[in-house]
């Protein structure tokens, strides 16, 4: 978002507030703040002594936690949802209902409970395909799907009674069967721009294994399609998407101003939502950003001044592949603190994102998450893959990353799965 900010026509003062030092965002800002992103005063402030007159949130935390109410209360418009409307990404409940009450396809059948009254039975009607979800934000940990990470009905009641003795609500839903996809749209509250189809790869490791992470890579695949996909499920997400921002209006008396960021399931029975956020998703911004052609402040002024109908957001129709370098141990116990050494000389079609690093002294050292994204684009699938591929090899270390990810291999494996599953 920084980069994509910075290479605008407009030449814009970046500003960037945080909770830590990105070397690589640091250096293309002319201010940046350090404090606690989740406080409204100190980003308010921050942006006030900088005089900031537009403001782009990433993460969901601040989203939650009233941040963008603040930010338009003080004068500086905000591309990211009011904390009302951002429900949609905070309470996994309020997203189902939301679709429920306003009879928008793409739920599974979905329960939500405060208290262990009633578990017992959802849960033996959906015996062995069930999947059970901390109503709130939990940083990625909150979800359990039954065969992953749930292998007996003790299991299942298990984490529903860790859930209520934490005093947290959840949802039981049907277990759904297919290929997950991300499809995010630009939104100003009325119109929508989509962006094109992405798939993400959570686990750590090849072939779909190992525990959940913020995200390993992902990608998206010539004329903004993916392989696996057809028009059809494209536009029923894209159908959902609308649907579901203008819901978020009428329920919440606001507009949506933001990334709305739909987790979707190509499905037999058609395209299934698995989950909201109301903001980019990482890693998929990387891929996303990298092919937009459009100029991204532009697009934020219209999103904020609720002009983007007379905006149009233009993306490459070259393919994309962001693999990420993570350190050994990842994510459970992971390395810290081995240095970084990034090749100068990075071949063409790629471009490389800081992430979880820090400086010392002079020396780059990785702080104990996903370290370095790298992105390649290409005219196919195959040539992003492979031009991703060699650029992560060229960094040493203790490092490690899913090399599956985009192959040809992998993606006819997810074609077949869905003709299977679409009994074609």
């Amino acid at each position: 978002m920084a980069r994509a900010l910075a290479h605008s026509a407009e030449r814009p003062r970046v500003l960037c507030f945080s909770g830590a030092s990105n070397p690589g965002i640091v250096a293309l800002c002319s201010e940046y703040g350090l404090g606690s992103i989740t406080q409204p005063e100190a980003v308010v402030s921050f942006g006030r002594m900088h005089g900031a007159t537009l403001a782009v949130i990433g993460p969901e935390a601040p989203l939650a936690a009233g941040v963008a109410d603040a930010l338009w209360e003080a004068g500086i418009p905000v591309v990211g949802p009011r904390q009302s409307l951002a429900r949609i990404e905070s309470s996994k409940g309020f997203a189902r209902e939301l679709l429920a009450s306003h009879g928008i396809p793409g739920n599974p059948f979905f329960q939500r409970f405060t208290s262990m009254d009633g578990v017992d039975k959802v849960l033996t009607q959906f015996a062995n395909r069930h999947v059970i979800k901390d109503d709130g934000l939990a940083g990625g940990k909150g979800v359990k799907v039954c065969g992953d990470h749930l292998h007996s009905m003790e299991d299942s009641v298990g984490f529903c009674r860790e859930l209520v003795s934490q005093g947290h609500a959840f949802v039981v839903e049907e277990k759904l069967e297919g290929e997950e996809f991300s499809l995010m749209s630009f939104c100003d509250g009325e119109t929508l721009r989509h962006m094109p189809a992405v798939q993400d790869h959570k686990r750590a490791y090849e072939g779909d294994m190992g525990p959940n992470t913020g995200g390993m890579g992902a990608y998206t695949g010539v004329n903004q399609k993916l392989p696996f996909l057809t028009d059809e499920d494209l536009l029923q997400a894209q159908t959902i998407n609308e649907r579901v921002a203008a819901a978020l209006a009428e329920e919440c008396g606001a507009p949506y101003q933001g990334i709305l960021y739909g987790g979707f399931m190509a499905t037999r029975e058609g395209v299934k939502l698995i989950e909201y956020n109301a903001r980019f998703g990482d890693p998929e911004s990387l891929n996303l950003l990298t092919l937009l052609e459009s100029d991204f402040l532009q697009t934020c002024r219209a999103i904020v001044n609720g002009s983007l109908k007379e905006v149009p957001a233009r993306f490459s129709p070259l393919a994309s592949v962001c693999k990420y370098l993570a350190p050994e141990g990842y994510p459970d116990q992971p390395r810290k603190g081995d240095p970084v050494l990034l090749p100068t000389d990075l071949p063409k079609g790629v471009t490389l994102f800081l992430s979880a690093v820090d400086v010392k002294g002079h020396t780059l050292v990785a702080t104990g998450s996903r370290t370095v994204a790298v992105v390649g684009i290409g005219e196919s699938l195959n040539e992003a893959e492979i031009r991703c591929e060699n650029a992560v090899r060229m960094i040493p270390g203790p490092f490690f990353h899913r090399s599956d990810i985009g192959t040809e291999r992998a993606i006819l494996r997810r074609v077949e799965h869905m003709r299977a599953v679409r009994q074609i």
